[in-house]
């Protein structure tokens, strides 16, 4: 519900002065839009927005000439339309003629745009309500039941449908939003002149494309509200910088503990504020925590690829902490897609009689991708060669396109809620770490990359055992040591099925678990008196994932100390703290370092 109060009556020379502001405004957006086309006679050149929208345009024609090309199944489908509106408008005439009536569709209580009580109570509105409702599980149907498609192509009008109705959706205008409409009367428009403000600053941010603020960027400091857990830089090259943070305890873990973040965001969600790092909690349990931060590449790097990250990232990381620890194995945990280029890089190792990694944590990880999630939309053969060819132009995918694409995977509540917030409501975000950090995109170097979808996403090699690196053919199977696997509940991009059926990859024992939540909220829930998510332990990953889940033990609170329980059991000697800098490593600056701070 709006906390504007209701006015006592339109301020007619407001509503004038804001609708001439707004006509400005207007072209004043349109010239930022424009800006950047000029001098392209092409318009804004290979890849982006045109890109997505001619892929989305061609796949739901495939669908649409499914049923065309059967017209009695098309007209039974049309008929069923008719039938639904019917119902509707028979129950909107019941009601407006003072009579209750149930509605010809329900409205889920877990969908947060329909929750101001007048989509239910005003006729008028409700019928709007519905009538989306009605056409929207209509149009899923068509696609549900098209016949003719593969699964791929089935799968991406899923998610390409999924947008379209995320954006046509009316709680997103102001003529067919109970809440928006009373917001600007009550304003007199004010609040659109304010939203077109902050959509031309937004459209300039990005470059003459929309770059949709989340949250108010300005409001955060390295090592003052992000990035907090104090440690020092002791090592950089052309990859990455190897942060060691200064200890809390008296005593440590003799073995050292190294973090592999994905390169595709920045390390510190693991580090947010004190309240909710993991890093700093886990430096308080008596770990020498060692992280890797990845620089945020540039052209240099185009010809970076999966072999690179894995010798000047993994490898180059546990020789340093050798030096600086004098100790020659490390346990070690991959976060994402770092748990993979971590999987990789111990395939890799096992195949060469490398045993310096003697346990491993999997967090959120997938090595198998056959159950890979809607990310798989965007990794066909025709689609990778087009980001293979925006990726020539200057070596690199820029991060906004990722961070789009995860956007995209929940349009309603990353994308859209965000557009009505700022643009129709004319409010500007609320400082939040999170989206934040959400907002600080990274490139990804065109050799990596298309690795990484070539062998990951669009192959499973690596899940095959045909995945070659180095000459070496890889084999997880050949991987022995101690695994702790952690996937979570409502995971969009790693799934909790995904990371199961992965869990059957590896040669020893792997104990998978199952927290709440999702890739982010799931992994970054720390013991506290008020625990957000629970977990599910259950023994070995195999069989049926449905099986294993009614199988499972439910455990309230976090998942951090069941895994620390489990990570001191496989070496749980201690040796005096070890302080960064005053080793064979001298310091090369505070943490978080340089690396993190580089912009897109």
């Amino acid at each position: 519900m709006t906390d504007v109060p209701k006015p006592a009556g339109p301020d007619l020379e407001a509503i004038s002065r804001n609708a001439a502001a707004l006509a400005e405004g207007f072209g004043r957006m349109s010239a930022s839009y424009l800006a950047p086309l000029e001098g392209k006679p092409n318009g804004r050149g290979s890849g982006g927005q045109s890109d997505e929208m001619g892929e989305m345009t061609r796949t739901l024609t495939r669908v649409a000439e499914t049923w065309m090309s059967d017209p009695q199944r098309a007209m039974q489908a049309q008929a069923q339309l008719g039938q639904a509106f019917m119902s509707l408008w028979s129950s909107t005439l019941t009601r407006m003629q003072g009579n209750a009536a149930e509605p010809a569709i329900p409205t889920d209580p877990r969908d947060k745009r329909f929750t101001d009580p007048e989509w239910s109570s005003n006729p008028v509105f409700d019928f709007i309500k519905q009538s989306y409702l009605i056409t929207s599980r209509w149009a899923e149907g068509l696609v549900e039941n098209a016949e003719g498609i593969d699964a791929h192509t089935r799968h991406k009008a899923e998610f390409y449908l999924r947008q379209l109705l995320a954006a046509y959706s009316p709680s997103n205008f102001v003529m067919t939003n109970p809440e928006l409409l009373r917001h600007t009367l009550a304003e007199n428009g004010e609040n659109l002149v304010r939203g077109l403000k902050m959509l031309e600053e937004d459209i300039q941010a990005g470059g003459g494309e929309l770059r949709v603020r989340q949250t108010d960027t300005t409001a955060f400091t390295f090592g003052v509200d992000v990035a907090v857990t104090p440690g020092e830089v002791v090592y950089r090259n052309e990859l990455m910088e190897l942060i060691q943070y200064a200890p809390k305890t008296e005593t440590v873990l003799k073995r050292p503990f190294l973090i592999v973040p994905p390169w595709i965001n920045k390390f510190y969600i693991l580090d947010l504020n004190p309240a909710k790092s993991l890093i700093g909690w886990m430096v308080s349990q008596g770990l020498t925590v060692f992280v890797i931060s990845w620089v945020n590449p540039d052209e240099r790097h185009r010809e970076k690829d999966f072999e690179s990250y894995m010798r000047e990232g993994i490898e180059a990381a546990i020789d340093q902490i050798g030096i600086a620890t004098g100790e020659t194995e490390v346990s070690a945990a991959g976060y994402c897609v770092g748990g993979t280029l971590l999987a990789v890089t111990m395939a890799a190792q096992a195949a060469t009689g490398n045993t310096r990694i003697k346990s491993t944590t999997f967090l959120t990880t997938q090595v198998d991708f056959t159950h890979a999630g809607d990310l798989k939309v965007f990794a066909d053969e025709e689609q990778i060669q087009a980001i293979e060819e925006r990726m020539k132009e200057h070596g690199y995918l820029d991060g906004s396109r990722m961070a789009s694409a995860f956007n995209m995977l929940r349009p309603s509540d990353l994308i859209w809620s965000y557009v009505v917030n700022n643009y129709v409501k004319g409010k500007a975000p609320l400082p939040f770490d999170l989206l934040y950090w959400n907002a600080d995109s990274t490139r990804m170097p065109e050799a990596n990359h298309s690795f990484y979808l070539r062998n990951c996403y669009l192959n499973n090699n690596l899940a095959k055992g045909k995945m070659v690196l180095g000459n070496v053919k890889l084999d997880l199977k050949k991987v022995k040591v101690p695994i702790f696997n952690l996937a979570t509940r409502e995971d969009h991009i790693a799934p909790a099925l995904s990371v199961f059926e992965g869990s059957s990859k590896f040669g020893g024992k792997v104990d998978y678990v199952l927290a709440g939540s999702g890739h982010i909220a799931g992994v970054v829930n720390p013991p506290g008196k008020k625990p957000k998510y629970g977990f599910r332990t259950g023994g070995p990953a195999k069989g049926k994932f449905e099986d294993w889940l009614e199988a499972a033990t439910e455990h309230e609170g976090s998942w951090w100390p069941y895994w620390f329980s489990w990570l001191e059991a496989q070496a749980p000697e201690r040796v005096p703290a070890r302080v960064p800098g005053e080793g064979a490593l001298p310091s090369l600056g505070p943490a978080p370092g340089t690396y993190v701070r580089m912009k897109c």
